[in-house]
């Protein structure tokens, strides 16, 4: 995707309403694309929650990160900074240990350049459990499909911790990188949109490389009903026979 497509694609979220809008350090390009629009339209700022993301697992390099995050897409705060990725035990030590990334975070917290912060993980729901649990953050993301309905853990432990703590669950990897999009497997994007909505989770968020794409997924949020009992359990059928392949992002035990 290049700068013109990117803001094609912004600008079509906005005009549907949408406010919430993800990037990553590690997300090429991205918080640049974000950075053309917010500089070019102020007035669109005060009314979007932009998050962002650091991979650093130190004080140091997540402090980096967030002056980089913040000249990039030309804002002076974030309305959500997430620990990138969390996948092992190590990576929870270092993160809160001393003058680990967990320490710039809260200062970022405490000094205003961020409003919330939160974990990000799709690797080991054990070990994004953990960080849940025992780290003071405002949210998490974990991937909410089918597949997590096979193999369990993110949507068995994970979501449920978040709840527990009353904390905000940003549900990813809806569509799986488009693979659950595959023929044999009879899932529409609203339909994978509708599985997601029907957990208790806060928002759903898509990667969308055109306009089009846009359009149709965010008719598919406004149009939302629950899924039912039956209607999930069919869905998960689906899926169950091709889990284990499907879950190419994470730790299957």
């Amino acid at each position: 995707m290049n700068t013109l497509q990117a803001r094609e694609v912004i600008y079509e979220a906005i005009a549907h309403g949408i406010t919430y809008f993800d990037s990553a350090q590690a997300y090429a390009g991205s918080e640049g694309y974000y950075g053309t629009v917010w500089t070019e339209s102020p007035q669109v700022r005060s009314r979007i929650f932009q998050a962002s993301k650091s991979a650093s697992r130190s004080m140091a390099g997540a402090y980096a990160d967030l002056e980089n995050t913040l000249a990039n897409m030309g804002i002076d705060y974030l309305d959500l900074w997430q620990i990138h990725d969390v996948r092992t035990e190590e990576e929870l030590e270092t993160i809160a240990g001393p003058r680990g990334a967990l320490e710039a975070f809260l200062e970022a917290k405490s000094s205003g350049k961020v409003r919330s912060i939160g974990v990000t993980g799709h690797h080991d729901p054990k070990i994004l459990t953990k960080a849940v649990e025992a780290w003071p953050v405002d949210s998490v993301m974990i991937p909410v499909n089918p597949v997590e309905a096979v193999v369990g853990g993110f949507l068995t432990s994970t979501l449920p911790a978040a709840r527990e703590k009353g904390i905000a669950v940003i549900g990813m990897k809806i569509l799986g990188a488009s693979y659950y999009l595959h023929p044999t497997l009879g899932a529409s994007p609203e339909m994978l949109i509708r599985f997601a909505l029907s957990h208790d989770i806060t928002v759903a968020i898509v990667g969308c490389s055109k306009p089009q794409e846009v359009h149709s997924l965010a008719k598919a949020g406004r149009d939302f009903s629950p899924m039912s009992e039956a209607e999930i359990s069919e869905l998960v059928q689906r899926f169950t026979p091709y889990a284990s392949k499907l879950a190419f992002y994470r730790e299957v035990s």
